[in-house]
């Protein structure tokens, strides 16, 4: 979620440059969420969202300034602030305003561009899927044991990442979805969901010793099924787009929305699962 800048050399392999930016980027992500406090992180959210927001609408919108990308971007600015404030109700009572400001500013552009419902339904999607899921981590991060909770969704996706990786690197063979995902295997996504399951399980018994065995591997298990849909649907959103990636601010990594796909999934799933089952 943090950009790096790193310097191009030539024969450089994506891996290497993936590895290094992970390298630059994770301590800064780690200091922001372990001492920076809530506003701090909040902050760093809302910087995440608008820059995924901005990939997303070069990719519904194409090049160039448009009524729908100035309206999704400032509903998702408004998402995010109330989002700050932990109130749930004004929070999805932006919602119904969104669509409302998407679906009349579609009226005002019928006469120049025609009846097309296709762009409002675009814009609609875009903060649908941005702002609306990323405000969970800003409400997660305001519960007790909020790092916590910050720190082991980023175990469950990156454990199971990085198992995935490597065993669909090794044993892949089986394609899973070859028409979203070419690179996508069925023995990767077994390898994802194990190291998603063992990465919850370590990180709850060396520093979550308050949530049980059960939770956390419930928890992986789910969350890493959920995490690869949300990769997968990310994927099939670059597709219809025509592109290979959201964008080009994290090297080796592609854009913001290519490493926060399963993120905006997961998050959503834990800050539930810990509300309505666990409390």
């Amino acid at each position: 979620m943090c950009s790096a800048s790193v310097p191009e050399r030539k024969g450089m392999s994506p891996h290497v440059k993936r590895w290094i930016t992970a390298l630059i980027a994770v301590p800064i992500l780690f200091g922001i969420i372990a001492y920076g406090g809530r506003e701090s992180f909040a902050v760093l959210i809302m910087i995440a969202s608008l820059a995924g927001m901005y990939e997303y609408n070069r990719m519904a919108f194409g090049k160039g300034v448009s009524a729908e990308k100035t309206v999704t971007m400032a509903s998702a600015l408004l998402i995010l602030l109330t989002a700050v404030s932990g109130d749930m109700k004004l929070l999805f009572s932006l919602l119904p305003f969104s669509v409302m400001a998407v679906l009349m500013l579609n009226l005002l552009r019928i006469r120049e561009k025609g009846l097309d419902m296709a762009p409002a339904g675009r814009a609609l999607l875009g903060i649908l899927y941005i702002p609306v899921l990323m405000s969970h981590f800003i409400l997660i991060r305001r519960t007790q044991s909020g790092v916590l909770w910050i720190f082991f969704i980023l175990v469950l996706a990156f454990s199971g990442d990085v198992a995935a990786y490597y065993v669909g690197r090794r044993l892949g063979k089986r394609k899973l979805l070859p028409e979203v995902s070419p690179g996508k295997t069925v023995e990767g996504t077994i390898g994802l969901i194990v190291g998603s399951v063992v990465g919850c399980l370590l990180f709850r018994q060396w520093f979550f010793p308050v949530l049980t065995v059960t939770h956390a591997a419930i928890l992986g298990l789910v969350g890493s099924v959920v995490g690869q849909l949300g990769d997968l649907s990310e994927s099939a959103l670059k597709r219809a787009a025509g592109v290979k990636d959201s964008g080009v601010i994290l090297p080796g990594h592609g854009g913001i929305l290519d490493r926060l796909d399963c993120l905006m999934f997961i998050t959503p799933f834990v800050f539930y699962y810990q509300e309505f089952v666990i409390r």
